[in-house]
């Protein structure tokens, strides 16, 4: 095995710039749906938003994927539920003491508005950029997809 080769100083400093440019970003879009009406908290959307790429998934490997400990878990499904934001979905056939998990028709609304929400602040930063950094930010994309792959 071969020893890592030293990072070149200019993609430390690319790295510290791009990394608190994403971190403001990021928040922004965040607080943005801070003010959506759902009421709910940044845990509860992450959770909707991991349900709706993982439906069907268990309690058990939702909280294995969110770091979270099983009851603490099982409490934030509780009030999703009593929230109509998520449902169980039959037992597993093969185990029956396991049912996945599934967005409510309300669930999938509540986050669609928060996605919708937030794309709609990020399009109207983005339609005032002059048309040269619109285009930066797109070729951008290509490589910013790459790094994330």
């Amino acid at each position: 095995m071969s020893p890592e080769k030293p990072i070149p100083q200019h993609a430390i400093a690319l790295a510290d710039e791009l990394r608190v440019a994403l971190h403001h970003v990021f928040r922004r879009i965040r607080q943005e749906s801070d003010n959506d009406p759902s009421g709910l908290t940044l845990q509860q959307k992450m959770l909707l938003s991991t349900i709706s790429l993982h439906p069907g998934i268990g309690v058990a490997e939702l909280a294995r994927m969110e770091k979270l400990r099983g009851p603490t878990m099982s409490g934030h499904i509780k009030a999703l539920e009593a929230l109509d934001l998520v449902r169980r979905d039959a037992p597993d056939p093969e185990d029956r003491r396991r049912s996945g998990l599934l967005l409510t028709k309300h669930g999938t609304t509540v986050l669609e508005d928060i996605r919708t929400r937030r794309r709609d602040w990020l399009a109207r930063k983005l339609a005032q950029l002059p048309p040269e950094g619109a285009a930066a930010l797109r070729n951008a994309l290509v490589y910013l997809n790459e790094i994330g792959e």
